[in-house]
């Protein structure tokens, strides 16, 4: 398409994709630089090269930015590395297929891009209920039910027993990861998410 002049007119969906992904960016780097707290809308609008009014025309408030961006971060990183996101292999082989997740869980949680943003996000949603529902229902939920599916996989080929819930199976190895992180009361290493699977599926393993 051309304008009256003869010059092509604006491509408004590229330059609104530009300013989204400069939104990110701005996003993301002033929480891992000055906090959540001092974050603020102007701040992030400033720093991608945008009015205010463009970020309050596609969200609500900085929370709503954050949990977008970091939503975009994870596939990013994924498709980077050639992954799929939000998948659990389930090569027949249980426990390689948890650990292969949960070191690359540690491995994420070791990247400064994601550590800031997921603290903020997890610290907010304490406060936020709104935000909380979020980040719970986008980010934590869809990635839990994948080890419900893995865990009832399981289940069927006789490696786990058929009594135990895999809802709350999930737990043994997932809330101990979450808690040291969160509290940082040791050291998160791909040798202490092997130990968490190993005794997690001794516990769950047919008698």
């Amino acid at each position: 398409m051309v304008t009256q002049s003869g010059k092509p007119a604006p491509d408004t969906a590229r330059r609104s994709e530009r300013s989204r992904r400069a939104i990110y960016d701005a996003a993301l780097g002033l929480v891992a630089e000055a906090g959540y707290p001092k974050t603020t809308v102007e701040g992030i609008a400033a720093r991608a090269g945008v009015g205010k009014q463009t970020i309050y025309r596609w969200w609500g408030s900085k929370a709503d930015v954050l949990l977008e961006a970091f939503l975009d971060l994870s596939e990013q990183a994924a498709a980077d590395a050639g992954q799929v996101p939000y998948v659990i292999p389930d090569t027949g082989d249980l426990a390689a297929d948890l650990k292969l997740v949960l070191r690359l869980t540690v491995d994420q949680m070791a990247d400064a891009r994601f550590d800031a943003p997921s603290r903020a996000l997890a610290a907010e949603g304490l406060v936020n209920e709104q935000l909380g529902r979020e980040f719970v229902a986008k980010l934590l939920e869809p990635q839990l039910q994948l080890y419900v599916t893995r865990l009832r996989s399981a289940q069927h080929a006789g490696q786990v027993r058929a009594d135990v819930d895999p809802r709350i199976a999930l737990e043994l190895f997932v809330s101990p990861l979450a808690q040291r992180w969160l509290q940082h009361t040791g050291p998160i290493t791909h040798e202490y998410t092997d130990t968490l699977v190993d005794y997690a599926l001794f516990g769950l393993a047919p008698r």
